[in-house]
């Protein structure tokens, strides 16, 4: 990503959108090309907000749609969509959450085919993207929303970086493809059975071969530009490799410490198997919230989920699917969010007022997810 912001390839994409706007005239155009880039965009939350908020500004501006809308729909459509779909950093952490459970024998099976099977039971990401959508379709305003401060038409336009756009949907494409192609040739042709792990780092390889080729081949970026910008990338990533480190070592200990085991033996005679899901929801959501963030709730609930599920012969797919719900939840309500603030700067929107317009949506979407869990778990 640092490469292609580098290149101009997400200003280019900015700009191209921009040209043709005369086919946005409608506050639901708007807003739906921004949650069209939410959903297509899963390789990084982060640029998920930041693209669909730097081409919805100005149309939404122009369509009188309120920032506060525009930060929801980024925000509401960034972290649910990776968490959905796991060719990212959120199932690179997921997998190696998963494979320390089974490598410390809690459970056993392929950790690949768990996160798979967790993520169908994602409940809060499916129902805030069907809410989300139905909001824009239906131009449905609850809350705050109804007031949300709308920003005065701003008719200058600031030249951006003229480059091609295909220099960001060109990796972005071939990283996802690559995905597919490397899950196919680490298994024995059933991509189901592939390795993630491997088929995530032979493709971040293949990737940074392919735009070194393009971007030096086309003259964007010198082979210099190339390296050092490279390295800025994977500089942005040390945080994030630290929380997995850590995130291991406090599986590690919980684990020696059976808490999951201990959990479920003070639940077991008083909690029915079929809130266990719910229940773990709700604690995921909790600590997100808290916290602000859904990586480290993950890391600190899943070593605790899993052991709880199997002392009380649950499904684990399940129990892992509502820590990732919960996760996201809490990570959505709460104004210590990275994604939260993201969004809000991204649209240029009061972080508190996004906060507040968000909310009401938000619970909403985790009501329906609770339902989903009782359900499913009876």
């Amino acid at each position: 990503m640092a490469l292609i912001e580098k290149s101009g390839g997400v200003e280019g994409f900015v700009d191209y959108v921009h040209k043709k706007n005369s086919y946005i005239n409608s506050p639901r155009k708007a807003l739906m090309l921004s949650y069209l880039i939410g959903v297509s965009i899963f390789i990084e939350s982060s640029i998920t907000s930041l693209i669909a908020g730097a081409v919805g500004k100005p149309l939404c501006d122009k369509q009188g749609v309120s920032r506060a809308k525009l930060a929801f729909v980024c925000d509401s459509t960034s972290a649910p969509i990776c968490s959905l779909i796991v060719l990212n950093g959120w199932g690179a952490l997921l997998l190696g959450l998963i494979t320390t459970q089974i490598t410390e024998g809690i459970i056993s099976g392929d950790s690949f085919s768990f996160l798979i099977n967790a993520v169908m039971y994602n409940f809060y990401a499916m129902s805030a993207l069907v809410i989300t959508f139905l909001s824009i379709w239906f131009n449905i305003d609850i809350g705050g929303m109804k007031n949300a401060t709308l920003t005065p038409l701003n008719e200058t336009h600031i030249p951006l970086k003229k480059a091609s756009p295909m220099l960001m949907i060109l990796p972005i494409v071939l990283m996802v493809v690559f995905v597919f192609l490397f899950l196919y040739l680490t298994s024995d042709g059933n991509i189901l059975k592939g390795s993630g792990s491997s088929s995530i780092f032979y493709t971040m390889i293949a990737t940074l071969v392919f735009i070194f080729i393009y971007y030096v081949g086309t003259k964007t970026i010198s082979p210099i530009s190339y390296v050092k910008t490279s390295f800025i990338g994977a500089k942005k990533l040390f945080p994030i490799a630290m929380v997995l480190l850590f995130a291991f070592a406090i599986g590690k200990v919980t684990t020696d410490l059976k808490t999951g085991l201990y959990l479920a033996s003070l639940v077991d005679e008083n909690l029915s198997i079929y809130l266990l899901g719910a229940v773990i929801f709700l604690l995921s959501s909790l600590i997100a919230f808290s916290t602000g963030t859904s990586w480290g709730t993950f890391s600190i609930m899943i070593p605790v989920a899993v052991p709880m599920a199997v002392a009380m012969d649950a499904n684990i797919a399940l129990c892992i699917g509502a820590v990732i719900s919960g996760g996201v939840f809490g990570d959505h309500c709460s104004p210590i969010s990275d994604t939260t603030i993201i969004s809000s700067m991204a649209t240029e929107c009061d972080v508190v007022e996004h906060v507040k317009t968000q909310l009401p949506y938000a619970l909403i979407s985790g009501f329906i997810a609770i339902i989903f869990f009782v359900v499913f778990s009876s």
